[in-house]
């Protein structure tokens, strides 16, 4: 069977709701809202029509509606689903909305955006009277400069639209054109969307002068369960052709983007996507930034500790579908490498192995290409204490200096 997740209680004991995947395997399958008769054994879909994947259940005072949350073309609102027509109606739009509660006609939930982390309201259940509660770091806060965003869009893969960010940098100034930082993010189903990241957040960028650009291509999550399944099967395919055109997109509407001195950054599918760039967009950027990247699909399928992750993404073992493997594989590529690599990676990373780091390293330093390696003992696949991301960041951020100002 396929995951079921959440599971609450209605308050008379009769029902229980919980969330469902349909697909066994499957970790970005969609989680739909499900209402299961304990009486007569028998479950329904709540809101089939409501292309989005749900986060989480709360019900409402009266038991007639569920509050949960949901990725959304660029941001994860709060909705609240009525369990007898399933229509799905925004109590809070905009940003990112992580934790919440209902108690009676009383809401208490987090929101954050991307110039503000999270701080708690609390409104009303429909979502009105809204107010701010907490006001961390503050005093902090107020000493620095952010950058101001805007989300575009434009036609992607196959005519079809697709979403991304542009950030300014802090201090921006009119007139004047500044050097880019291209984030792309893992998963690969996943979103670089409205909220305060606190590992791939575009405003450390921004604070160092920085424009920051990043695009949810095809894969991404958010904009309905096709455009997500759409990734399976073709990595370097539909996602490449949308970041290329989102690249080309945000030059034309922006003229405050420096196309000449940009960097392509990101971790994980993101970091893989930085190699399969390395060889099949060679002269898109000035210099990369692979983190925790796959730099061998086909091994990848041996040594991840999420195997079925791997097989699902390329349609069976590497025994059993090798040329799905080989397709979009970045060490194929490497003979097209001419953009200066920085490669990171935790030693106890176990998604994406430390190996395939120090190969896209070794890589790029026989092909004789300016190459940083960055290793951390301590560090799994992310990159979680203080100390550690501080080094990260500096790192990051003096290698893009590093090229974009022209330096050798």
């Amino acid at each position: 069977p396929a995951m079921d997740a959440g599971p609450v209680f209605s308050a008379d004991g009769k029902t229980l709701y919980y969330r469902a995947m349909k697909r066994p395997g499957f970790e970005a399958d969609r989680l739909a809202l499900m209402a299961l008769d304990l009486r007569k054994g028998k479950a329904r879909e709540i809101a089939p029509a409501w292309d989005r994947s749900a986060d989480g259940i709360v019900l409402s005072a009266n038991g007639k509606a569920i509050y949960t949350t949901a990725y959304d073309v660029g941001t994860h609102p709060l909705f609240k689903v009525d369990i007898a027509s399933g229509e799905a109606t925004k109590v809070v739009a905009g940003g990112t909305v992580g934790g919440f509660d209902l108690r009676g006609d009383t809401l208490a939930y987090t929101h954050e955006n991307l110039t503000s982390p999270a701080q708690a309201f609390v409104a009303r259940a429909d979502g009105s009277a809204a107010r701010q509660v907490t006001r961390n770091n503050e005093e902090r806060l107020a000493g620095l400069a952010f950058g101001d965003y805007e989300q575009f869009s434009f036609k992607g893969w196959n005519d079809e639209t697709v979403y991304g960010y542009v950030v300014k940098p802090a201090n921006y100034e009119e007139g004047k054109q500044y050097p880019v930082a291209f984030l792309i993010h893992g998963g690969p189903q996943g979103s670089f969307g409205n909220n305060f990241h606190y590992r791939w957040n575009p405003q450390t960028y921004a604070g160092a002068g920085f424009a920051v650009v990043m695009i949810d291509f095809h894969g991404s999550t958010g904009y309905g369960q096709a455009f997500t399944d759409s990734i399976s099967q073709d990595w370097g395919g539909k996602p490449l052709e949308d970041l290329q055109k989102g690249w080309a997109a945000a030059q034309e509407k922006y003229s405050f983007l420096d196309g000449d001195r940009a960097c392509a950054l990101g971790g994980s599918y993101g970091g893989y996507m930085v190699a399969w760039i390395a060889g099949n967009w060679p002269d898109g950027f000035k210099c990369l930034v692979n983190h925790a990247g796959v730099f061998d699909t086909h091994m990848m399928g041996f040594n991840t500790e999420e195997l079925w992750f791997s097989e699902w993404e390329n349609g069976g073992t590497p025994v059993q579908a090798p040329q799905n493997y080989e397709r979009f594989n970045p060490r194929n590529h490497v003979a097209r490498w001419k953009a200066p690599m920085l490669v990171i990676h935790g030693q106890l990373d176990y998604r994406v192995l430390v190996e395939q780091g120090l190969a896209a390293f070794s890589a790029a330093q026989r092909q004789g290409i300016e190459s940083q390696l960055l290793v951390y003992p301590d560090e799994n696949h992310w990159i979680l204490k203080p100390n550690n991301s501080v080094l990260w960041h500096d790192t990051v951020n003096a290698w893009l200096k590093r090229w974009t100002a022209g330096q050798e």
